[in-house]
């Protein structure tokens, strides 16, 4: 799986000019799910987001995570992180997982992160979306979480 993690003071998203989810400071998470992802894949990257210390501690050195100032979460489908532009100037989504699969993995990932977390918010799977942004820091962070290899138990 691929994410785009944003940290941010605030963020939203719209669909027909309606919020349809928002947080305050927390992450902004774009995803992404290609072929041979699954729930291991949705696990370990919703592990990584709660845990990651990319937020100032009293020192100001990025050392606290979303879960330790209980900030929220705002997760977004996004199967354009699975672009290849290695081709020419039209990118390839050829690596993207099929809609059906990557709906299941995003569903699940966002049912996950619910039940381990205060403050979630969600983008609606497939809409035409505007999401509206104060970066914090700037702070973004590429994520991905490979497949295992075939034959890894």
């Amino acid at each position: 799986m691929h994410a785009l993690v944003q940290r941010v003071a605030q963020a939203q998203v719209q669909v027909d000019g309606r919020t349809v989810g928002a947080i305050g400071q927390g992450l902004l998470v774009l995803v992404c799910a290609e072929h041979g992802d699954g729930r291991p894949q949705a696990d370990k990257l919703l592990d990584k987001l709660l845990k990651l210390r990319i937020f100032s501690d009293a020192q100001g050195r990025m050392n606290r995570s979303v879960q330790d100032l209980q900030g929220g979460l705002l997760l977004v489908s996004q199967f354009t992180l699975a672009a290849d532009c290695s081709g020419g100037n039209r990118p390839s989504f050829s690596a993207a997982a099929a809609p059906e699969l990557a709906r299941q993995l995003y569903d699940y990932l966002l049912a996950q992160a619910r039940a381990r977390h205060a403050d979630v918010a969600q983008g609606i799977f497939a809409a035409d979306m505007q999401i509206a942004l104060v970066n914090d820091g700037p702070v973004t962070i590429p994520l991905r979480i490979a497949p295992a290899a075939a034959g890894a138990g």
